[in-house]
Order: C-alpha cells, then sequence, then structure tokens
C-alpha cells in the first residue's frame, strides 16, 4: 500500500512540473611561478557555465562565468583568462528567458590572453523569447596583448514576440603588442507578429608597438507584421 501511494503522489508531482531545469557550473584556477588566478562560474536553471583562469610569473588571471536559462531557455558561458607577467579578465554573461510559449537561447564565449600586457575581455549575450516568439544571441569576444593593452567588448541582444523570430551575433577582436587597442560590437534585433530580424556584428581592432587602433560596430535589425529584416556591420582598425 505504502508504494502504490508513493507511487501515485510521484506520478501526480511529475504531471505537476512542466519544465525541468538543468544546471551546470564549473570552474578551474591554476598558478603557478607567483601567478594569482580566480575563476568563478554560476548556472541558474536550463544552464551551462565554465570559467577557466591561469596565470603564471606574477601575472594575474580572473575568469567570471555567468549563465541563466527560465523556462523555455538556454544559456551557454564560457570565461578564459591566462596570464603571463601580466593581467587578464574575462567575464562572459548568457542570459536566456523564453516566457507564454517563447522559447529563446544564449552564447556567450570571452577569451582574454596576455604576456606581460593587460586584456580585457566582456561578452553578453541576452534572449527574450515571449507569446511564441523566439530569440537567440550569440556573442563572442576576444582581447589579446603581449605589452600593451587589449581591451574587447561584444553584446548581442534579441527579443522575439508573438511568432516573431530574432537572432543576434556579435564578434569582437582586439589584439596588440605594445600598444592599445579597443573593439566594441553591438548586435540587437528584435520581432513581433511572425516576422524575422537578423543582426550581425563584427569588430576587428589590431595595435603596434605604439599606436592606439579603436573599433566600433553597432548593427540593428527590427521588423513586424510578418517582414524580414538584416542588418550586418563590419570595422576593422589595422596597424603596426
Amino acid at each position: 500500500m505504502r508504494t502504490t501511494s508513493t507511487a501515485m503522489i510521484a506520478g501526480i508531482l511529475m504531471l505537476g512540473c512542466s519544465t525541468v531545469y538543468a544546471a551546470s557550473a564549473r570552474s578551474v584556477s591554476i598558478a603557478s611561478n607567483g601567478g594569482s588566478a580566480s575563476a568563478t562560474a554560476t548556472a541558474t536553471g536550463n544552464a551551462d557555465s565554465v570559467a577557466i583562469a591561469g596565470a603564471s610569473q606574477g601575472g594575474r588571471a580572473v575568469a567570471n562565468s555567468n549563465a541563466i536559462g527560465t523556462r523555455r531557455g538556454y544559456a551557454d558561458s564560457t570565461a578564459v583568462a591566462t596570464a603571463v607577467r601580466g593581467l587578464a579578465i574575462s567575464n562572459s554573461l548568457a542570459d536566456a528567458r523564453g516566457t507564454r510559449g517563447g522559447w529563446a537561447s544564449a552564447e556567450s564565449e570571452s577569451v582574454a590572453a596576455t604576456f606581460g600586457g593587460t586584456a580585457i575581455s566582456n561578452s553578453d549575450a541576452i534572449a527574450r523569447g515571449s507569446w511564441h516568439g523566439r530569440a537567440r544571441s550569440r556573442s563572442f569576444s576576444t582581447a589579446l596583448s603581449r605589452f600593451g593593452r587589449a581591451i574587447s567588448n561584444s553584446r548581442a541582444v534579441s527579443r522575439g514576440r508573438w511568432g516573431g523570430s530574432a537572432t543576434s551575433v556579435s564578434d569582437s577582436l582586439a589584439d596588440s603588442i605594445g600598444g592599445t587597442a579597443l573593439s566594441d560590437v553591438e548586435a540587437v534585433s528584435g520581432a513581433e507578429w511572425f516576422s524575422r530580424a537578423h543582426a550581425d556584428g563584427l569588430g576587428v581592432s589590431i595595435a603596434g608597438r605604439r599606436g592606439f587602433r579603436r573599433a566600433n560596430v553597432y548593427a540593428e535589425s527590427r521588423t513586424r507584421r510578418f517582414g524580414r529584416g538584416r542588418s550586418r556591420a563590419v570595422s576593422v582598425e589595422v596597424g603596426r
């Protein structure tokens, strides 16, 4: 009797539960030869988060990864930072939330590497799907230094509502030997009433030994009522 009652209760609970969340967070930090490394990974809901930091020869590496996926949303965030005699900071955020039958997916990847200089990488991917809308955001940011400064920022935001489908892809790269390289990229898309919107942004900035290079990119696409839109922006700055 007790077994039968337990099975009935378990069945009722399973019927009442419409969504199953699976969160996974992994962090790895490795330091040697006077280096300092810190890695923090956080996952909430249907999300995967990975943070990896490695430092050597007095360098400092910091990696922060945060992934949030709720209801019909899935988030994947990865942050990697390596430093040798320098400073490397990598921040990654993936936030996907689906409500009222909507679907959302967010993928964020941030990598920072240095060799005696400073490298900072920030990546944000935000997706919102509601009322049977679909939203997908992908953001990638990479900063490489050697003796100078490299700063890379990437952000992708998409919102799909009322059957609309929105996709945003943002890719940023900054490189430096001894100068300063900055790259800022943002892609934004919004779709409503069974329309489609796609936004792509790509920025590349490469500096020389003492130079300064900056690439700013903003791409936006918004559609309504069965419309279709696509926006693409690219900026490249190179100097050696």
